[in-house]
């Protein structure tokens, strides 16, 4: 049965694998685990809050990034290879212009660049809804904050600063999770329109 407990672990040491990528030939399969194991993570604490709208946005959050980097990917290779096979091009010495086709080739990579950032941005806000959620219903605010910071990172990462601001998120992302309570807490109230939430103000019936 899923529990907070569970959820800290799987959360911490996944974001902590997920930091690891950069280390050549085991990061990216370092980083694989780590996707996986914040996946159940998140999906052990939708299940504990019987909220799967928090997983739901992951997964979405997920999918998105996978496409954006599976479509700007092949259409960068695609670029790289007509630019290897433009064997008919004329280059003159000295001349301050592209050759013929490298410009179409250039735009082509830049174009697909923009496509992977314009995927992870939009799926950078639904990975700050998920958190954003996790932290009102369980009062850990390091949710918000790396959620946020996700979100600004994306949307900086193509001026280049944004990548400092993601790796900081990624550092934020395992205090977050370890900073889950192992037991939920007498805190939260349930969602509005749950049974047991609090109706809205100025709708109190008045006793007879």
């Amino acid at each position: 049965m899923a529990s907070l407990g569970q959820a800290k672990t799987l959360g911490g040491v996944g974001s902590i694998l997920v930091l690891l990528s950069p280390i050549p030939y085991a990061g990216a399969v370092l980083a694989i685990v780590g996707f996986i194991m914040i996946l159940i993570a998140v999906k052990y604490i939708a299940d504990v809050l019987g909220d799967q709208k928090i997983f739901n946005n992951m997964i979405i959050s997920v999918v998105l990034a996978i496409i954006g980097i599976v479509v700007g990917v092949v259409v960068v290779l695609g670029a790289v290879y007509s630019l290897i096979g433009l064997g008919g091009y004329t280059y003159t010495p000295g001349s301050t212009t592209l050759p013929t086709g490298f410009s179409a080739v250039f735009a082509s990579i830049i174009a697909g660049l923009i496509v992977i950032w314009i995927f992870y941005l939009v799926a950078s806000i639904f990975l700050k809804r998920s958190y954003d959620s996790i932290s009102t219903r369980l009062n850990v605010g390091m949710f918000h904050t790396t959620g946020l910071l996700y979100l600004i990172g994306a949307a900086t990462a193509i001026i280049l600063v944004g990548f400092i601001i993601l790796f900081i998120a990624e550092i934020l992302q395992i205090v977050a999770f370890f900073s889950l309570p192992e037991q939920m807490p007498m805190g939260p109230q349930p969602m509005p329109g749950q049974m047991g939430a609090p109706p809205p103000p100025g709708t109190m019936q008045h006793q007879a």
